[in-house]
């Protein structure tokens, strides 16, 4: 439960600066609300004084999303459990929660969440008003989990949202992009808590390619990280198992998910950002280094993973059918260009939703994620690989980096004129807007 007293309020202007350290924004105040009707307060406060608001969480997202000269809300204070209830298998939780702290409770009661993507430091609210996700035949992003949720709106009042309450704005508000109102809490579908049994192996990407559909079609959970100037990849294919829980052993853990996975690919993007010409080789090094495992653990010991190198991310949504035609193409791009790609190219799948914006809105979907190492120049390549994703209709994820704007959201999204009618309806004055939403959603 949140706490009573009084939350934060920062007067002088300091400067807010993301994740991957490509952001930064010097917001007039921030505020650290402990209530909910205290985050109302300082919606309507900033109305008054003519200020836009923004809602961060842990700043995860590579865009501007959060970013606002104006009334920055950080919800950290507005933390923990709220509700769980076990007939409807539904937990509801306060919105600043991180998805770590979440994972860990949900454990201890027995219980989980049917999906979740490869890092747990967003909170909540975060993670879902961006659309992040994992890989899923049939399970998809954690926003699409969302049974209900609780949205102070730019007037100030508390919405209630689900598929039986306002369901309009509940379509589309699971994925809101904060352009609709800050959300104060989420109710999830959870399940009882089971074991997933992971198997990670070093595999050709020709061979990947040609059995992709295969592999995807065998395994609930399938992805895998194609290493530029290489053949190879290291799949990973999850799937629920009966047990007995094998977790990966302290040593071996540390060795692989510490030492190589953060700690050696750490220098390794050191050397190469000195030394580009060395890329190719050490790729070649990177990409034989992991050798096969298999390990069975709870799920979110299996789906996370530590993510300690700091970097720079574009990622898009294709149609599940484009991505083996996508990816060729991207190949023969990073081939042809004299790019240095230092950062594997992770790609993962998503089932169909019906959320409003979801990058899988309506259709089965393929995720193509490039990296940069941070503070290396990468606007040549997301550059190039923009172009091949937006040839085949890529939807860019929202937290990630891209350059598309309103007029090509409307061509992508069947239901784009839909949430923006909801947006002139909720917030007709954004209040909630910044730079960010005035290219994607238009003015």
């Amino acid at each position: 439960m949140s706490s009573t007293a009084s939350g934060k309020t920062s007067g002088a202007s300091s400067t807010w600066r993301n994740w991957g350290g490509n952001v930064a924004a010097r917001p007039v105040r921030q505020v650290a609300p402990v209530s909910v009707e205290e985050l109302a307060e300082a919606v309507r406060r900033a109305r008054e004084d003519g200020l836009p608001v923004k809602a961060v969480g842990t700043g995860h997202s590579f865009t501007s999303i959060a970013a606002t000269d104006g009334v920055l809300i950080r919800p950290q204070l507005l933390t923990g459990i709220r509700n769980i209830d076990r007939d409807s298998m539904t937990v509801t939780v306060e919105a600043g929660t991180p998805l770590k702290r979440l994972n860990a409770a949900l454990a201890r009661e027995g219980l989980s969440l049917t999906n979740m993507g490869d890092i747990m430091e967003q909170t909540v609210s975060g993670a879902t008003s961006t659309g992040t996700h994992g890989t899923g035949r049939d399970s998809a992003s954690i926003a699409a989990q969302i049974k209900g949720l609780e949205l102070v709106t730019a007037d100030g009042s508390v919405l209630s949202c689900s598929a039986t309450e306002n369901p309009e704005v509940f379509a589309a508000a699971r994925l809101g992009l904060g352009a609709l109102g800050i959300v104060t809490a989420i109710t999830f579908a959870v399940e009882p808590l089971f074991l997933l049994t992971a198997r990670e192996e070093p595999m050709p990407l020709d061979r990947v390619l040609a059995e992709f559909d295969q592999l995807w079609a065998e395994n609930e959970h399938f992805e895998f990280y194609w290493f530029p100037h290489t053949g190879n990849t290291n799949t990973k294919r999850n799937n629920r198992s009966a047990g007995p829980e094998q977790p990966v052993g302290q040593l071996a853990g540390w060795f692989e998910d510490e030492f190589l996975s953060n700690g050696l690919f750490q220098v390794t993007q050191w050397v190469g950002r000195a030394a580009p010409a060395s890329i190719p080789g050490i790729a070649r090094i990177s990409s034989r280094v992991l050798s096969a495992r298999t390990y069975t653990d709870i799920p979110y010991k299996v789906f996370t993973s530590p993510r300690r190198v700091r970097f720079v991310e574009m990622e898009y949504a294709v149609p599940r059918a484009a991505l083996v035609e996508t990816l060729r193409e991207l190949k023969a791009m990073v081939e042809r260009s004299g790019l240095r790609i230092s950062f594997p190219v992770e790609v993962r799948t998503a089932p169909a939703d019906d959320i409003t914006l979801s990058t899988a809105s309506g259709r089965d979907s393929a995720y193509i994620a490039v990296h940069m190492y941070r503070g290396t120049p990468y606007q040549s390549y997301f550059t190039a690989a923009e172009r091949i994703f937006a040839a085949h209709e890529g939807r860019p994820h929202w937290g990630k980096v891209h350059t598309r704007d309103a007029e090509y959201f409307a061509r992508v999204y069947p239901r784009f004129a839909e949430f923006t009618a909801l947006r002139d309806r909720l917030d007709p004055d954004r209040l909630f807007r910044n730079d960010y939403l005035r290219r994607v959603l238009g003015s």
